[in-house]
């Protein structure tokens, strides 16, 4: 195996031309393999085979996200607006 993937022991250009081709060919066939895991085995859920819900007895926390982003918004814009309007030379 040794022979067939880097044509002999000693170390030569053709020897080093296949092993710079493989060090920089890899990642992107790992990227490759990690972007084909990505689409076809979570695409519906590996440990959901039957696609049923699992959150059916959860309670959901949009509207407390949405209240607490608005109130964050509105946070940063008072104390920007307090300091644009008492210093505006500044």
């Amino acid at each position: 195996m040794t022979i067939w993937l880097w044509g002999n022991f000693s170390v030569n250009k053709s020897t080093l031309m296949r092993f710079f081709s493989f060090h920089f060919i890899l990642p992107f066939l790992m990227l490759a393999m990690v972007m084909i895991h990505l689409i076809f085995l979570h695409k519906i859920s590996s440990s959901n085979p039957l696609g049923t819900n699992p959150n059916m007895d959860k309670i959901p926390f949009q509207p407390f996200f949405i209240s607490k982003d608005i109130l964050g918004y509105l946070y940063i814009l008072s104390i920007f607006s307090l300091i644009c309007l008492s210093l505006p030379t500044s």
